[in-house]
């Protein structure tokens, strides 16, 4: 009889194209990963993985074998959901990511209650960008993401993927307290000419839809310091180095020598829960989105007292 964890090394190994990045997906070390695929040539008696240069590829039974992995590991996930289901009961383990601003702002308050109220279900969280959360759990690495995509550039969501919106994340202009507009009580985007702007790295969404939104208001973006944590980017505007547009949940502490400015037209980020259709069933699922939601009430009550 084939072993379910040897399958799922040799899929993830199929789907992410070697033994180093299958075993960072699995959160195990090359070696194991490596002795599995071993243990899966011995019990199939069929040539699994050859070298390739400095590195290794699966053989064409492999790739056959990876085929009907994926189909039996999507089969063992419905019967768990399925299982769940029928019991009724939060319980078990749930592998869940969110951005690094959703860590922070919705993670604490979401998990702390699933602690209180469902003491047997245990939450591995980890800390992802947006993008790499949605590939994640299309392919069932992830049980649960929060990601987030901004109003004029949405993100394009796979087949077979639920999602429920938690809320909309307002973003505002950062600027120096010395600058002209500080006392404004808004401010078109298009007036910003000439400003040189903090950004986060590029490649990042965040990043891609600053240079986006900025374009679109017809300013070439001149990009002075690149940042990806909110909190580092105000620090940056404090000390006089450029503007940033920053998010309601992005602002832990917002330092003295910075205003915020509400823009003109009104730019925001929808946050959401995202899961498997599939998955759907898992009381567990249910639980950790009813979580993020009040988590994000409570979020939105606090922004209005403000």
């Amino acid at each position: 009889m084939l072993d379910l964890n040897r399958l799922k090394a040799l899929h993830a190994v199929h789907v992410y194209g070697s033994v180093g990045a299958a075993a960072d997906a699995l959160m195990v070390t090359p070696s194991a990963v490596s002795q599995q695929i071993a243990k899966l040539e011995r019990e199939t008696g069929a040539r699994l993985m050859e070298r390739n240069g400095r590195g290794v590829r699966l053989t064409d039974a492999a790739g056959l074998l990876a085929e009907h992995a994926e189909r039996i590991l999507a089969l063992v996930e419905t019967a768990e959901a399925d299982f769940e289901a029928l019991r009724g009961e939060v319980v078990g383990r749930l592998n869940v990511a969110a951005f690094p601003t959703a860590v922070r702002g919705l993670m604490p308050a979401a998990l702390l209650s699933l602690k209180e109220h469902h003491p047997d279900l245990w939450v591995q969280l980890n800390e992802r960008d947006p993008d790499r959360v949605v590939r994640e759990v299309a392919r069932g690495e992830l049980d649960l993401g929060v990601i987030q995509d901004w109003l004029n550039r949405p993100m394009a969501i796979p087949e077979g993927l639920s999602k429920a919106t938690l809320l909309d994340d307002i973003a505002d202009v950062a600027v120096p307290a010395g600058h002209p507009m500080a006392g404004e009580r808004e401010i078109e985007l298009a007036a910003l000419h000439g400003e040189q702007w903090i950004s986060s790295t590029p490649g990042t969404c965040c990043h891609d839809w600053l240079v986006f939104t900025l374009r679109g208001a017809s300013l070439e973006p001149v990009i002075a310091c690149m940042a990806d944590e909110y909190p580092t980017q105000l620090a940056l505007v404090a000390a006089g180095l450029g503007c940033a547009i920053v998010p309601r949940l992005g602002r832990d502490c917002v330092p003295d020598g910075v205003r915020l400015v509400p823009l003109r037209p009104r730019q925001s980020r929808r946050i959401y829960a995202l899961w498997r259709t599939d998955a759907a069933r898992r009381p567990a699922i249910r639980a950790m989105v009813d979580a993020l939601v009040e988590a994000s009430r409570t979020q939105e009550n606090a922004w209005a007292v403000n």
